[in-house]
Parts: structure tokens; C-alpha cells; sequence
């Protein structure tokens, strides 16, 4: 048996550590074990607890009942979330496209930010989204990135930000159309406890709420979520 650290021989046993016999080397006083138990969650574990954040539960919540620190789960998320896009390519350009924002905060009830949707009037599932303020400047980068689909049509409410983008004629402002992305709006409520309209979960960061958003139309889009390392 040699000492890990400066390859001595002469070695002592020296009690025991993690049920294990502990050794010491005698020449540079280095104590180690002969074997060591990989640390860290499997990806089971891993894969069960971000689906339990994805189908509503509070990130403290899955720390109570997993017994994992709520920090790890955290981590998990952002780990996650950042393997993922924020826009996905249809299938086919949306012929009618409905536009809507669902109000949230961060920090304090004071802190308003708008998350912006896009979806595909005859499909389901959210294929664009921002989080901001209420101003052009929010919604410009998720119109760049859906513009691109040349609706004949986009179904919005009365929001003054849509018109100075959506050419003149293809802007249907109506409610009662909008039952789309009112719906999957609902549904990001429904399945982020930090979205919930009464609740203690709350985002503390703009940046912790996309990952979660990220997440969380992967998890609805394919029925899985992608595993950090």
C-alpha cells in the first residue's frame, strides 16, 4: 500500500472513517481511505425532483419530501435551464398567431415583469416568450424571432406596444380570440409554483424565473426534462 500523496510505504491504521478503516502515512501524515464512495444524486433522483418542480411543487416543498438541500435543487434548475432555448421552431409558420402577457415579480410585489407569449393559434404549446417590462424594448426580441412566420393574422388585446410592430391590417384586437394563449398562459401558472397568483414561492431572481420558464415548455413540449451533468 503506498501513501496517495507522497508514495511512502509506511502506513498505520488509524481508526476508522465512513465505517471504512482510516490509514495514516507515517511519513508525511497524510490519512486516506482505500476506497471512497462517489458523492452526489443520481440521475433519477436528479430527473425526479426537477419533474416535481415542473408539475407545481415549491422548490422547498421538494426539499422537505426528498430530504435534498434546497440549494441543490435550485442548482439543478439553473443547470437545467440553461441547456435549453427560449424559442422553439414550428412545425409549420402559425397561419394565425396570438400574442399575451402574463404579469409576475420578482423579490417584492413593487418588482412587476411581464412574461410575453407567443403561440400558434391552431396548436398547442408555447413556442416564443420574453420576461421584462411592459415597453417595446421587452417585446422587440421575441418579435424578431417570430416575425419571422409572416401570419396573415395576430390576435392580441389592446396592448399600445403590438401596433407599432404588427403592419397595419394584420392586428386582430379581441379577447374573445385569444383563448389560446390565455390558456397556456393559465397552464404556466398551473405548473410553476412561483407563478401562482397566492402563494409563499416567489422568484428572487429575473434570471432564476427563465430557466424556469425554459424548463418548464421543454417539460410540456416533449414530456421530459433535459439532466445536468
Amino acid at each position: 500500500m503506498n501513501c496517495p500523496e507522497c508514495g511512502g510505504t509506511h502506513i498505520r491504521k488509524n481508526g476508522h472513517r465512513q465505517h471504512k478503516q482510516n490509514y495514516i502515512c507515517v511519513g508525511c501524515g497524510r490519512q486516506f481511505l482505500t476506497e471512497y464512495e462517489l458523492k452526489g444524486y443520481s440521475e433519477d433522483v436528479k430527473r425526479l425532483c426537477l419533474k416535481m418542480y415542473v408539475n407545481g411543487m415549491g422548490v422547498r416543498g421538494i426539499s422537505r419530501v426528498t430530504d435534498i438541500a434546497h440549494t441543490t435543487i435550485l442548482n439543478w434548475i439553473e443547470q437545467s435551464g440553461a441547456l435549453l432555448p427560449e424559442c422553439y421552431d414550428p412545425k409549420q409558420n402559425p397561419h394565425v398567431g396570438e400574442l399575451d402577457e402574463l404579469e409576475t415579480f420578482v423579490g417584492k410585489k413593487q418588482n412587476k415583469l411581464w412574461i410575453w407569449t407567443a403561440v400558434d393559434h391552431f396548436a398547442p404549446g408555447i413556442l416564443g416568450w420574453t420576461v421584462g417590462d411592459h415597453s417595446a424594448a421587452t417585446f422587440r426580441p421575441l418579435w424578431d424571432a417570430i416575425s419571422s412566420w409572416q401570419c396573415y393574422f395576430w390576435v392580441s388585446d389592446g396592448n399600445p406596444v403590438y401596433p407599432s410592430f404588427i403592419p397595419t391590417g394584420d392586428q386582430i384586437v379581441s379577447k374573445t380570440y385569444m383563448i389560446r394563449v390565455e390558456g397556456e398562459n393559465t397552464r404556466l401558472r398551473h405548473y410553476l409554483a412561483r407563478l401562482h397568483r397566492k402563494t409563499l414561492c416567489y422568484s428572487k431572481s429575473v434570471e432564476m424565473l427563465k430557466h424556469s420558464l425554459r424548463l418548464l415548455v421543454h417539460y410540456l413540449k416533449f414530456g421530459d426534462v433535459p439532466i445536468p451533468v
